[in-house]
C-alpha cells in the first residue's frame, strides 16, 4: 500500500471525477483539477468567493462550485475552460446544491428549505419542488436517473416523495382495493409516510429505497409497490451469535499480522505493521457505547443519519447517531444484520468501494479502516506528525482512496500495478 505526498485543501473538498481521469480539490476560492495518474495540475479556476461545495457532473464534463454564503453557484467546463455559468439565488439564499444524473440540471435548495430550484443548463428553464426536509441525506436518485426520492416535511408530517426527473413532477402512486359491492377494503399511499425521516438512500440496483428515521430504525421499501419489505433496528446490545462484532482495540507493537481477524487482501499486506490499533472479535452479548441524546434541542444526535449501499446492492451500511462509534452492515439478501464495527472514536465518514463490497471508514484519527466480507484491517497513515482523516473519497477503479483532513489531502493506493509508481511523490507506507 502506497501513499502520495500531501496537497493543500480547504473544507474537505476533494472529489474524483466519475470517469476516474481527474481529481478536483479546493483551496479557499480556487478550484484545482489534477490528472489522476500524474497528479499534475491541468486546470486552475478562480471563483467569486470561498468554495463550500464541489461536485462533478455524471459525464465528468462539468464541475460546480457552490458558495452558500453568497447564494452563488459557478459551473466550469473541462472541455471549454473559457466557458462558465453563474447561478445567483438572490434573496432566496442557498444551503445545498447538487447535479441531477443527466449532468445538465442543477438542484439548489434555498434557505430555510422552502424549496428546491431546478436549473437547466440546456434550456435555461427553471422548475420548483416544494417542502424539502432539512436533513443531511434527504435526496437520492436512482442509478438510471429516472426517479428522485426526496424527504419532505408537509403539514407537520414527514413524507418520502418520488419525482420523475424528465419533468420534475411528483409520481402519483396510490392503490385502492374495492370489494364487488363497492366497499373500500384497503388503501396505500407512498406519501403518507408519517415517520421522522432523517436520511434516504437508493440502492444501485434501484430495487430498494432505504429510509433512516429518528427512531433508530431503517425501513426498506420495494421499488414496485413502494411497500415496506422489512425494518432494521439498531439495538445497543448485540445478542445474535451469528452477528460478528469487531471492536477496535489498542495494539501492542509486534511484528507480523496480529491485528487482522482474517487474512487481509494482498494489496493491504504492506502497511499492516504500521498500524497501532487492531480489530478484535467480541464475544456476545456485546454492549455498544451509546450517547444520550438531548431531545429538547433541534436536530438531536439520534436516529439513522447515514446510509450507503454497496456497489453490488448486497450490503447496506448504516450509522445510528446516538451510537456514534459503530457502523452496522446489513445483508440485503437475507435481510439480517451481518456485522457491526465498533471503534474507539466516533465515526466521521464511510464509503463503499465502487467496484466491490469493501467499506472504508474514518474516525478523525490518523488511521483508515477497511472492511470486506473476508475481514477488516486498520492502517496508519504514514508521514511526519499526525494526519487526522476527516473524510474519504474512492477512485472509480477502487484502487485509490483520497484521505482528507482540514488543510491537506493525500492519496492511498491500495494496489500496485505496473507503472503506478509514477504518481507524484508516492511513498511506501512501510518504508
Amino acid at each position: 500500500m502506497d501513499f502520495s505526498e500531501s496537497f493543500k485543501l480547504s473544507g474537505l473538498l476533494c472529489r474524483f471525477s466519475p470517469d476516474g481521469k481527474y481529481l478536483a480539490s479546493c483551496v479557499q476560492y480556487r478550484l484545482v483539477v489534477r490528472d489522476v495518474k500524474t497528479l499534475q495540475i491541468l486546470q486552475l479556476y478562480t471563483c467569486l468567493d470561498q468554495i463550500q461545495h464541489v461536485e462533478w457532473s455524471a459525464d465528468s464534463l462539468f464541475i460546480l462550485c457552490a458558495m452558500y454564503r453568497r447564494g452563488l453557484v459557478q459551473v466550469w467546463s473541462l472541455e471549454q475552460p473559457e466557458w462558465h455559468c453563474k447561478i445567483d439565488e438572490g434573496s432566496a439564499g442557498l444551503v445545498a446544491s447538487c447535479w441531477s444524473p443527466d449532468g445538465r440540471h442543477i438542484l439548489n435548495t434555498t434557505e430555510f428549505h422552502l424549496r428546491i430550484t431546478v436549473w437547466s443548463l440546456c434550456t435555461k428553464s427553471v422548475s420548483y419542488i416544494k417542502y424539502p426536509k432539512a436533513c443531511q441525506q434527504g435526496i437520492t436518485f436512482t442509478r438510471d436517473g429516472r426517479y428522485l426520492a426526496l424527504a419532505e416535511r408537509r403539514d407537520c408530517r414527514d413524507y418520502v416523495s418520488i419525482f420523475v426527473c424528465s419533468d420534475w413532477q411528483l409520481l402519483r402512486y396510490k392503490v385502492l382495493l374495492y370489494s364487488l359491492d363497492g366497499r373500500l377494503l384497503a388503501t396505500y399511499c407512498a406519501y403518507e409516510w408519517s415517520l421522522g425521516i432523517k436520511s434516504v438512500a437508493w440502492s444501485p440496483s434501484s430495487q430498494f429505497l432505504a429510509i433512516g428515521s429518528y427512531d433508530g430504525k431503517v425501513r426498506l421499501l420495494n421499488h414496485v409497490t413502494w411497500k415496506m419489505i422489512t425494518e432494521f433496528g439498531h439495538p445497543t446490545t448485540i445478542n445474535n451469535p451469528k452477528t460478528v462484532v469487531y471492536k477496535e482495540a489498542e495494539k501492542i507493537p509486534q511484528l507480523g499480522l496480529g491485528h487482522l481477524s482474517f487474512p487481509p487482501p494482498r494489496a493491504m499486506a504492506g502497511a499492516l505493521s504500521t498500524s497501532e490499533s487492531k480489530y478484535e472479535i467480541a464475544s456476545g452479548p456485546v454492549s455498544l457505547q451509546t450517547l444520550k441524546p438531548v431531545t429538547d434541542r433541534a436536530n438531536p444526535r439520534m436516529g439513522v443519519g447515514t446510509l450507503a449501499f454497496s456497489s453490488d446492492s448486497y450490503f447496506l451500511a448504516t450509522r445510528n447517531d446516538n451510537v456514534p462509534n459503530a457502523v452496522w452492515v446489513w445483508d440485503i439478501q437475507t435481510l439480517k444484520l451481518f456485522v457491526v464495527l465498533e471503534h474507539m472514536s466516533p465515526v466521521r465518514s464511510f464509503q463503499w468501494d465502487p467496484q466491490q463490497p469493501r467499506l472504508a471508514i474514518c474516525t478523525g484519527g490518523s488511521k483508515v479502516y477497511l472492511w470486506s466480507p473476508a475481514g477488516c484491517v486498520s492502517v496508519q497513515v504514514p508521514g511526519e506528525g499526525d494526519f487526522p482523516v476527516l473524510g474519504l473519497c474512492w477512485h472509480l477503479s477502487g484502487d485509490a482512496l483520497a484521505l482528507l483532513n482540514k488543510d491537506h489531502f493525500c492519496l492511498c493506493f491500495l494496489e500496485t500495478k505496473e507503472g503506478a509508481g509514477t504518481a507524484c511523490g508516492q511513498r511506501d507506507s512501510h518504508a
